[in-house]
């Protein structure tokens, strides 16, 4: 299973109230009318994402939004993207593209776990050491990471600055604690509100 996940920032002078609610209509609009190959998609509402550029004078430069689209494969992939512009969905995506400033993105595969969306109240995202050999999944997930629960990614392709792991979790375990992780590896757990999750 792959994860196309976005991360953005509504334009300047956007309201926050009037960019959920274009976002959540948008992902209203995929579950009603599913691409082939889909699963599921989340909106959240992040208080961190420091790898998203913030504009000169945010009120709150962290934070921000993330978007995940679950699909079955690459092939999934092209669907999902020809289809979030085409008939059906297209007035909903251009009413969130119109509102938003600054994006990112970045297509990560399941590794480990279950890919539990509306569950996930918090994000740990790893950044390895450059040149450092990467853990493995035990190494990550030992001491407390309930599979049925949580999922861990990986990236597989970066469309801008990302995290090489995500890891989704009702709480973060303690394999991706700072004191768990090689020498040179960073983790941040980052809050998130649940705004739409299929």
């Amino acid at each position: 299973m792959l994860a196309f996940i976005t991360w953005h920032r509504p334009a300047t002078g956007v309201e926050p109230a009037a960019y959920e609610q274009a976002l959540e209509r948008f992902h209203r609009s995929l579950a009603h009318r599913p691409p082939s190959g889909f699963r599921a998609s989340a909106a959240l509402r992040a208080a961190e994402l420091p790898w998203l550029v913030s504009p000169a004078g945010a009120e709150d430069p962290g934070a921000g939004y993330e978007d995940w689209y679950l699909v079955d494969g690459w092939s999934s992939l092209g669907v999902l993207e020809e289809a979030a512009v085409a008939r059906g969905h297209i007035t909903r995506h251009d009413a969130v593209a119109a509102k938003a400033g600054a994006s990112t993105g970045a297509i990560y595969r399941l590794s480990d776990g279950h890919p539990r969306l509306g569950d996930a109240r918090v994000g740990v995202w790893v950044t390895p050491d450059p040149g450092h050999a990467p853990p493995t999944i035990a190494d990550l997930m030992a001491d407390g990471m309930d599979r049925a629960a949580a999922g861990l990614w990986r990236r597989c392709l970066g469309l801008g600055p990302a995290p090489e792991y995500c890891l989704l979790a009702p709480e973060a375990p303690a394999g991706v604690a700072d004191t768990r992780l090689p020498a040179g590896w960073k983790a941040s757990a980052c809050a998130r509100e649940v705004l739409w999750a299929s």
